[in-house]
């Protein structure tokens, strides 16, 4: 039998149809609804956020470095100054294959191992997107020149030109005015926050010298400017700027003049000089001779370069004046002599009997004289022009080494000076409390001996040299030797004698040192001013009690070195100089002229006439004071 044939639900289909129809309708109505909500909360009311995001990936702000300040000498000679360097740098999301146009690069201008491992250092480092990455500096004509023809084949490469600073006088001022060179990772970490902000965008950092004591006044305030970006980093404009305000300009005490004088006196021979005005401190001439070009290190050094700088036996990167400690020898006398004088140990009237050599009661060792045969009868003012050991030892001894101590110490000796620059050596005063905390030994008598002639334990650098006899050209003034105006505070006051006529009468008797009888006649040959000075000369090495110093059989780096101390005019001090030749053998011989020079350069003028300058002034240059023109004359020296 056949099945009869079941014909459609019509209505059935149509209710599931509407029911389908309802349900569809809802959930596109619901997402619609869903999707205008989300689109009404972003853009109402979320907006704000979004806005800022926005223009936060489209707008930068960025650092804009300010000019470094300019260093010039008191009569306004540029010392330091900006100047537009052309360097190479890669745009590293430009370049298709870094290492293929590094190696072109190499072809066209000279790379080496320093200038890429700076680049990979800087490559490495977090950086903004189509930021530059320098890879070589200081460009001559002629590398740019081959850069530009072939830059066509190298993407990502430019040339830019931005201000690098330079010194114009290279190896003359090195030690005194530093350098700068680019700031890196650890002196960032080593700023505050706001030390931070203030270094965005800044390059150069001062190191040493004159360009790392004021840091702060040459580096200026940095700048702003906003621009717009694509999504790619690439800049399209500038919508804002906020110019940096550039850094002080610093003018030195220093007198170019003078400074030459100093350098090109001291010759190829290694030392140093320093000249202080006693009349306010004002720092004529700084010289570390031998010195460097501050112009390798702005940029970065070559390791070539930098290697010859370390492994030279002459040590051209170390600050003598400033760091070097020597024994500074008979240089002294005059201060322990004041001492003495001012303790009642001595006076001018006393006198003893130099045989030659010093000896302690129930002491065989002798210590002797610098003078084989000795002096014969010596008072104070011959014990200085003659520089008489044998005096100073007994006289020493008397004083102590306490009251040596306390006396050195207010002429800046076994101190700081105050100077405004880092890093200064305070050298060494030493004292019993000293020798026990540093030695674990008790101090002995022939200590106190050795260091009544400047030798033993006393260390001084030149600049202290400088200062101890510009605070004697001052009659105990203290004399804080300043560059450029900041003092770094010191802990001393003037030193008032009782009796303040021996000021005076130790002048007339450094007068004596440059005169006929004197050690340091040399210096003082033809002189239109009167000189007053003492020669000194410190062992390299200790003689033996039995042994004989006999120079002509040593090597040059184991000869005495030579020292200096003058000021002149010496009835009206302008100018105390401290002079240290090392191995140079004589202090009259050979520091003498060294000091004569200097001074001349700052006393006299372009006729060759006596024509004192006056008084630093920060207004400018000033006028002349010159007092009256004695002659005097001055070779020999001490131990």
């Amino acid at each position: 039998m056949r099945r009869p044939l079941t014909l459609k639900d019509h209505h059935h289909e149509q209710r599931i149809f509407g029911v389908r129809l309802v349900v569809g309708v809802f959930l596109v109505l619901l997402l619609t609804g869903i999707l205008v909500s989300r689109m009404i909360w972003l853009q109402v009311f979320e907006h704000s956020r979004y806005t800022t995001l926005s223009d936060n990936n489209r707008v930068q702000t960025q650092a804009v470095s300010p000019p470094r300040g300019l260093i010039t000498d008191r009569d306004g000679i540029i010392l330091a100054e900006n100047r537009p360097d052309f360097s190479l740098e890669v745009i590293i999301e430009q370049t298709r294959d870094l290492d293929a146009l590094l190696v072109e690069v190499a072809r066209l201008v000279e790379l080496d191992e320093g200038d890429l491992e700076r680049f990979e250092k800087r490559r490495r480092a977090a950086r903004r997107p189509w930021e530059p990455v320098p890879l070589r500096g200081r460009l001559t004509e002629e590398e740019i020149a081959r850069l530009v023809v072939n830059q066509h084949r190298l993407q990502g490469l430019r040339i830019s030109a931005d201000p690098v600073r330079h010194y114009p006088h290279d190896i003359l001022f090195s030690h005194v005015i530093g350098y700068v060179n680019r700031i890196n990772a650890q002196d960032l970490d080593n700023m505050t926050l706001d030390q931070q902000r203030d270094y965005a965008g800044t390059h150069f950092y001062g190191r040493t010298g004159i360009e790392r004591f004021y840091e702060d006044q040459l580096h200026g305030q940095v700048g702003y400017r906003q621009v717009e970006t694509n999504a790619r980093g690439r800049i399209l404009r500038v919508l804002e700027e906020q110019p940096p305000v550039p850094g002080q300009d610093l003018r030195l005490r220093l007198s170019m003049r003078v400074q030459q004088a100093a350098y090109d006196a001291l010759g190829e021979r290694r030392g140093a000089v320093v000249a202080i005005d006693p009349r306010d401190g004002s720092v004529l001439a700084f010289v570390s001779r031998p010195g460097f070009n501050p112009n390798l290190f702005v940029t970065g050094i070559s390791h070539k370069d930098y290697s010859a700088y370390r492994t030279d036996h002459d040590n051209p990167l170390f600050n003598r004046a400033l760091q070097g400690r020597y024994p500074p020898g008979s240089t002294i006398k005059p201060m322990l002599g004041l001492a003495g004088l001012d303790t009642g140990v001595t006076n001018w009237q006393r006198s003893i009997r130099d045989p030659g050599f010093y000896q302690l009661e129930n002491d065989p060792h002798r210590y002797r004289d610098w003078k084989r045969w000795g002096h014969g009868r010596v008072d104070l003012h011959l014990a200085v022009v003659q520089s008489c050991d044998t005096y100073f030892y007994d006289m020493g001894f008397k004083l102590g080494i306490d009251n040596m101590h306390d006396y050195m110490s207010q002429f800046s000796l076994g101190q700081p000076t105050g100077i405004d620059l880092d890093s200064e050596s305070k050298g060494l005063m030493p004292s019993k409390q000293w020798k026990k905390a540093f030695r674990n030994s008790p101090w002995f008598h022939g200590d106190t001996i050795n260091a009544s002639i400047g030798q033993g334990f006393v260390l001084a650098t030149p600049l202290q040299l400088a200062t101890a006899t510009a605070t004697v050209a001052s009659h105990g003034k203290t004399v804080i030797p300043t560059l450029a105006g900041e003092r770094q505070p010191v802990e001393r006051t003037d030193l008032l004698l009782k009796d303040e006529s021996n000021w005076d009468k130790m002048t007339n008797a450094m007068v004596d040192v440059t005169g006929p009888k004197g050690t340091a006649r040399i210096m003082a040959v033809d002189a239109q001013y009167p000189i007053a000075a003492k020669s000194g000369t410190a062992q390299v090495f200790s003689v033996g009690q039995d042994e004989t110093y006999k120079e002509e059989e040593l090597a040059e780096r184991m000869l005495d070195h030579a020292l200096m101390v003058s000021f002149a005019p010496a009835d009206k001090p302008a100018i105390a100089v401290g002079v240290l030749v090392e191995n140079g053998r004589h202090g009259g011989s050979t520091a003498g002229p060294v000091a004569r020079q200097v001074m001349d350069a700052w006393l006299l003028n372009d006729e060759g006439e006596l024509d004192v300058p006056a008084v630093f002034s920060d207004t400018g240059p000033a006028g002349t004071d010159t007092p009256p023109s004695t002659p005097d004359d001055s070779d020999e020296d001490s131990q």
